[in-house]
């Protein structure tokens, strides 16, 4: 059955300091008219991942505005994940072998999930792995009540047809649906209750929050790394769409101009990733014995407070997605006041002004070309990365992303809201 991840508390009120003035009050006018609600996220893991952050923060403050919000997990076995991987990698291009089996695997394992139902009057139920949930609530006569809307986190845009073919009958079933850019939208897609809303970070999270120097200082002590010498960085799953081999060539045409520079590569190895492993591997072994390649993760005690020092430590932070959702760690690296140079890919361009707040990139060339650029000239970097932090300041911190839910729920049940700010518009939108 789905299992309860619990928060620690936040209150909206402590995020005034971050925001323009009226953000607070106009999301509070708007929760005002669903308070005491029972709103539901289910996802497949508590932890790894961009969802999983963002659930961690969303939660507890739509508790905080008055919801009664809870947040489940799927239990899944190891089979169960490999079915849902598999299914996540082809819906954003890869081709995969699909055997009925698969499907038995993943709608027999939501089926399992679905015991000891409880009814809530809104439901989110974030992307692929549980998608399922409503299809067979409903295929059992249990007729869940309340407003189920389905939030995809994945660019679709090269999904393979099979893949999509698999997914989209039980899409079909929810009231609405989120998605993160408009072009990620596929065909049979109800557009009833349809809302283009990108994911956002928390300001105030361990991840986000101000650190000390001493605090950065003591970090990188722990792991080695030389903060007297230029740093680079990338932090993402290991993957093959986050593309860490690329990074560590990229790094290393730098180096053969800059030989004091660094790179350090972090990534979080999460449950429902049975892949993640695998290609954690393929980097060490691709770092070699270069010491100045740090490939770290969550099994070698980097947790976010970790991540942040990193990120602050960096001198520019890098992203060379070849397909990305979104990108949260864009964002956050902005958000430290860092120039960021991205894949020209997915909700990087949303975050990235090219040449205004980092730059865009297609290749490992080019991607070297402007690191370097970046690492020699500080006044840019520091242009850049003050730019950038603003950029966030207006479109991407949680208190946007919370209202945009708030905005969803009055909008299923009929009650008005208020119009979006200029910044809300630009992106996101109906």
């Amino acid at each position: 059955m789905l299992t309860t991840v619990g928060v620690a508390p936040r209150e909206l009120e402590r995020y005034r300091s971050s925001v323009r003035e009226g953000v607070i009050e106009a999301i509070r006018e708007d929760a005002a008219k669903l308070q005491g609600a029972r709103v539901l996220h289910i996802n497949a893991t508590a932890y790894g991942g961009g969802v999983a952050e963002i659930l961690h923060s969303m939660v507890p403050l739509m508790r905080d505005i008055g919801l009664q919000c809870d947040w489940k997990v799927l239990t899944g076995s190891d089979e169960f994940f490999n079915v849902t991987k598999a299914m996540h990698n082809a819906l954003q291009g890869t081709d995969h072998p699909w055997k009925p089996s698969d499907r038995e695997t993943w709608v027999n394992q939501n089926r399992l999930n679905t015991e000891g139902w409880q009814d809530y009057d809104y439901v989110f139920v974030h992307d692929p792995q549980p998608a399922p949930l409503l299809y067979i609530l409903r295929d059992h006569g249990m007729n869940p009540g309340g407003h189920w809307v389905w939030r995809c986190h994945i660019d679709l845009t090269n999904a393979q047809q099979q893949a999509w073919d698999l997914l989209r009958p039980f899409v079909e079933e929810y009231d609405g649906s989120i998605w993160t850019m408009r072009q990620y939208v596929r065909e049979g897609v109800p557009e009833r209750h349809l809302k283009i809303a990108p994911p956002a970070i928390d300001p105030l999270s361990h991840k986000n929050d101000a650190i000390s120097d001493l605090q950065i200082q003591a970090v990188l002590d722990r792991y080695g790394v030389d903060r007297h010498r230029p740093i680079i960085s990338q932090v993402s799953r290991f993957d093959p769409w986050k593309d860490p081999l690329g990074v560590i060539e990229a790094y290393r045409v730098v180096k053969r101009e800059l030989p004091e520079l660094q790179l350090i590569l972090v990534g979080s190895m999460a449950h429902d990733d049975p892949e993640g492993w695998e290609w954690y591997e393929k980097v060490v072994r691709r770092a070699g014995e270069d010491w100045d390649i740090h490939v770290l993760t969550n099994m070698n005690g980097v947790g976010n407070i970790e991540v942040n020092a990193f990120q602050y430590a960096s001198d520019v932070v890098i992203q060379k997605s070849t397909r990305e959702g979104f990108g949260l760690v864009v964002a956050e690296a902005m958000w430290k006041g860092k120039p960021v140079v991205g894949g020209k890919v997915g909700g990087i361009p949303l975050q990235i002004i090219d040449g205004e707040t980092g730059y865009l990139v297609d290749s490992i060339e080019e991607c070297a070309a402007r690191t370097m650029e970046l690492l020699r000239d500080g006044q840019e970097r520091r242009r850049m990365g003050e730019q950038g932090r603003e950029h966030v300041r207006d479109n991407f911190l949680i208190t946007r992303y919370l209202h945009d839910y708030v905005r969803m729920m009055c909008e299923l049940s009929g009650e008005p809201v208020s119009e979006p700010t200029l910044a809300e518009e630009a992106v996101g939108g109906e």
